[in-house]
């Protein structure tokens, strides 16, 4: 049977309990400065609660792709490094959200990119916007050139 904590701080095994992170993954973040934690009079870490919200965050975020380094620079801008507010959650959803769309973007242009490589089959690659934009290998004669052993390094003693 779990002992219920009555203050504010929170053992790292039960914030692990709450989020879902691993021990090792919390130690980790707070050794980068994305969480913070305090000791009690035994040297154990006690976290507060709201520690809950960041850890929730960090997971959901990453699970988007994004870096731990962008997360860290957009957690660091709260003043105080408080507990975000609801109005701060929301600032921060929209930052991510942009980043969001430019990957969405990013991903629209290479499925563009992979339809027409699949629709030129490398045969020639003059119209290749992924391994020869602008038909730069041109310079190197016909035919598939990569295919045949040339390189992009090929292209610079052209």
């Amino acid at each position: 049977m779990r002992r219920r904590i009555t203050d504010d701080a929170l053992p790292i095994g039960r914030l692990s309990d709450r989020t879902g992170v691993p021990v090792s993954a919390i130690r980790f973040h707070e050794a980068r400065g994305l969480v913070g934690s305090t000791r009690d009079a035994s040297g154990r870490r006690r976290f507060k609660r709201s520690v809950i919200r960041r850890l929730s965050f960090i997971r959901i975020i990453q699970a988007l792709g994004f870096s731990l380094a962008d997360i860290r620079a957009q957690l660091d801008g709260l003043p105080d490094r408080r507990t975000p507010t609801v109005e701060d959650w929301s600032t921060l959803s929209r930052r991510f959200g942009k980043g969001i769309d430019r990957r969405i973007g990013e991903l629209e242009q290479l499925k563009e990119n992979l339809a027409s490589c699949i629709d030129c089959g490398c045969l020639s690659l003059t119209k290749c916007r992924l391994y020869n934009p602008d038909d730069a290998v041109a310079v190197l004669g016909d035919e598939p050139r990569y295919l045949l052993g040339d390189s992009v390094d090929d292209l610079e003693g052209a």
